[in-house]
């Protein structure tokens, strides 16, 4: 029996290296997004028990305590915006060194929107316990979640000058 061989046959290995840039530059908005995502909706869950069974039982407090809620949501914000610009490099002309700096924008607000709200989070968490027995000092539970805030703020300041804005075709 004979063996058939296909010559300038496409194979998987070729695919990743003729498309590299794009791939690495799709994989920064997905870590962008989806981290940075997943931090926000993990955090707000964790807020929510906290803030839910405050506003049960007083619910004047409710503005308050959103604004606690409020504070792990933001990562999931930054990595849209990171995503978005990072979306503006694609096209034909997308460059290996372009789409590195892509990848590392998305890398770094991903992983840091992620781990930064679910931190942010515990804290805004304490600061509803501040706020249901002490509500005089709110403040100073609300000044501890956004100390972890200024990471994420970092992270996203950082993203921005490595993200090349719409350098693509």
């Amino acid at each position: 029996m004979e063996e058939l061989i296909i010559e300038n046959a496409p194979t998987i290995g070729g695919f990743f290296v003729e498309n590299a840039p794009q791939i690495l530059t799709v994989l920064g908005i997905f870590l962008a997004i989806v981290l940075a995502g997943i931090g926000s909706a993990k955090g707000g869950a964790m807020i929510s028990k906290a803030t839910t069974a405050l506003i049960s039982v007083q619910p004047e407090k409710f503005g308050q305590s959103l604004v606690l809620y409020m504070m792990s949501a933001s990562q999931g914000l930054y990595g849209f915006i990171i995503g978005f610009l990072i979306f503006m490099n694609l096209g034909e002309n997308l460059t290996i060194d372009t789409a590195l700096k892509c990848f590392a924008a998305g890398a770094i607000m991903g992983v840091a929107g992620l781990v930064t709200a679910i931190a942010q989070s515990t804290a805004a968490t304490a600061g509803v316990q501040v706020l249901a027995k002490k509500p005089e000092h709110f403040m100073k539970g609300l000044l501890y979640s956004a100390m972890i805030e200024t990471y994420a703020i970092f992270a996203f300041v950082i993203s921005i000058l490595v993200v090349p804005i719409n350098i693509g075709g």
